[in-house]
């Protein structure tokens, strides 16, 4: 006998209660408590497992080949490639571009001769033909199916496994397991529908790509069980307004953390961008107060980005501190830190500062920037020609020195500029190097 029974589940975290309440008592999170039903069995039968070989630790291991893509920025966000057997977790907001790179993914190594098949629940398979059209990809040998029923899907994979590299399941919301009367989407649905994709795929050597949501705080819907399940896991990031997107691993069981692809969202789909650098410096202008150029490093990468700040009059009791793509509380520090130990107060100003092209900066190494282009926006005066800025401000007002300093200062020089401002590092020595030690020796410069 069966019987059926509700239980609450946090969509966050995946805690389970007995009564439903508008907060979670683990995460604390609110409005995030869902209601299932869930069948349990009345009688329980022992079963007795089998016994399983065990390995020695020190044990040769054979490694596994990647795959290597068409597409080399995905390649330097995988660590190199694809790995055979591994699970890859993809999200971003809606229409940021997450389907279109798994189709121009799948189509371009179906034509180099891997076997792959596109499994669509969102759309039907006629509305992804027209979109492969109309970005112009002639897929030879990849196959496209629309299914929401993980039985029916595995049954048709396991059918097909001989011919199979590959597949994409686009999206891990939209499937469901009959074992569950849970609506799509729920946290049991997800984590029970990956368990089951997963598990068969590295039992059968199967690269598995998974599109999941976000929520509005863009994170990635679900419980935080499934990014634990998966060996890695890539964000789209990136503006609608904006013509580029940015491919950011988070985790990533076969390679670094933090590497980032940067592409080109244009009518033919996604374009690698191989130099970002130019990209986010190409409609600078010159001479002008307030803007700086920051050598930042996102994660093996250098990356040249500009920091744009704009100081206002302001009549009101709390003037505004508007930030975009960059943290707002490490703003109030630097405007703390210039004010007691440089001699800049701007508590009576509004201050506007900006990432250029909708980057977001998290490194410290951008305070001596952004604390350059306050400086220069207050004071009216532009930044030397051709300089960069990078080091982190201590609340002291030393200027301590950050890592990666070489690479930094080797894409800098590559893209034309003469004059780098850091802190002092022991092991450079050029000639068009300015190092500081505290922020009061921005007065010499900025003049």
């Amino acid at each position: 006998m069966s019987k059926t029974k509700k239980q609450y589940v946090c969509s966050n975290c995946g805690s389970v209660a007995a009564k439903w309440s508008g907060q979670c008592f683990d995460c604390s999170a609110w409005g995030t408590i869902d209601e299932e039903l869930v069948t349990s069995q009345s009688i329980s039968v022992a079963r007795i497992g089998n016994v399983l070989p065990i390995e020695a630790f020190d044990s040769s291991i054979t490694e596994k080949i990647r795959i290597i893509t068409p597409i080399e920025e995905l390649n330097r966000v995988l660590g190199g490639g694809l790995v055979p057997a591994s699970a890859i977790l993809i999200g971003g907001d809606p229409g940021i571009g997450k389907s279109t790179l798994l189709l121009q993914l799948s189509s371009q190594l179906s034509n180099a001769g891997t076997k792959c098949l596109y499994i669509t629940g969102e759309e039907s398979t006629d509305q992804v033909k027209l979109r492969a059209s109309r970005l112009g990809l002639k897929p030879e040998g990849n196959s496209i199916m629309a299914a929401t029923n993980i039985h029916d899907i595995l049954a048709t994979i396991d059918a097909a496994k001989n011919n199979l590299d590959l597949v994409v399941i686009d999206s891990i919301q939209t499937m469901y397991s009959g074992d569950f009367s849970s609506a799509p989407g729920t946290v049991s649905q997800i984590r029970a529908c990956t368990h089951e994709l997963i598990t068969y795929a590295k039992q059968n050597n199967i690269i598995l790509l998974l599109v999941g949501h976000v929520t509005k705080d863009g994170q990635l819907a679900g419980p935080k069980v499934l990014e634990h399940m998966v060996d890695t896991v890539l964000y789209f990031e990136g503006d609608h307004s904006q013509h580029f997107r940015i491919l950011r691993s988070i985790k990533n069981r076969f390679g670094g953390v933090n590497e980032i692809g940067v592409f080109e969202m244009t009518t033919e789909g996604l374009k690698e961008v191989a130099n970002p650098s130019e990209l986010f410096l190409m409609e600078r202008d010159f001479n002008v107060s307030g803007t700086s150029v920051f050598a930042g490093i996102e994660g093996s990468r250098p990356l040249l980005v500009e920091v744009q700040a704009l100081i206002a009059p302001s009549n009101m009791p709390t003037p505004r501190r508007s930030v975009v793509g960059w943290d707002t509380s490490r703003l109030s520090m630097i405007l703390a830190v210039l004010s007691v130990r440089y001699g800049l107060n701007l508590s009576t100003y509004e201050v506007y500062l900006s990432i250029a092209g909708g980057l977001k900066i998290t490194e410290p190494a951008v305070d001596l920037a952004v604390a350059a282009a306050l400086i220069s926006a207050a004071t009216n005066k532009p930044l030397p020609e051709g300089s960069i800025f990078f080091g982190e401000i201590g609340l002291s007002g030393e200027v301590r020195k950050t890592a990666q300093a070489d690479m930094r200062i080797k894409e800098a020089m590559k893209l034309g500029f003469n004059k780098m401002i850091c802190a002092p590092h022991p092991n450079l020595s050029a000639k068009n190097i300015e190092t500081l030690s505290h922020i009061k020796q921005l007065k010499g410069i900025i003049s």
